[in-house]
């Protein structure tokens, strides 16, 4: 579903004030619009639900976790690794799909920014906790 947002520009001239409506085509974000810049951005993903809770050792249902990683992607390149939960782009917090859409959506244009990942221990940590990790992400133009 599209939605259309009319914004107004206030413009000067030589009479003094004049309101101009404009129109802009923002189009309202979806779930499948999220998980088209997720793999934009170079990630399979999915909401942390109860189960990958369980799984990855979560004590909260929240979150975006990441499935899979493609290669030479941008998210690649940054280091985000399977079984991250996406916590933050660009400092704004990511709970659901919805939030990670529109901060991906507004990120990568920037060509720079970064994500704030909690990576859970892994059997091969030997007992030690997981961790935050930042990456700094930068978007390669051909």
């Amino acid at each position: 579903m599209m939605r259309w947002a009319l914004s107004v520009v206030l413009m000067t001239c030589v009479s003094g004030l004049v309101w101009s409506p404009v129109v802009s085509f923002a189009e309202e974000m979806t779930e499948d619009r999220a998980y088209a810049l997720a793999e934009e951005f170079g990630i399979d993903v999915g909401e942390v639900d109860e189960e990958i809770k369980e799984l990855l050792g979560l004590t909260k249902a929240e979150g975006v976790v990441v499935f899979g990683v493609i290669g030479s992607s941008p998210a690649d390149r940054a280091g985000i690794k399977v079984k991250a939960v996406i916590k933050e782009v660009d400092g704004k917090d990511i709970r659901n799909m919805l939030q990670l859409g529109k901060a991906l959506e507004k990120a990568m244009p920037t060509q720079n920014f970064s994500v704030a990942t909690f990576e859970p221990a892994g059997i091969d940590d030997q007992g030690v906790g997981g961790g935050m990790n930042f990456h700094f992400v930068r978007v390669e133009k051909d």
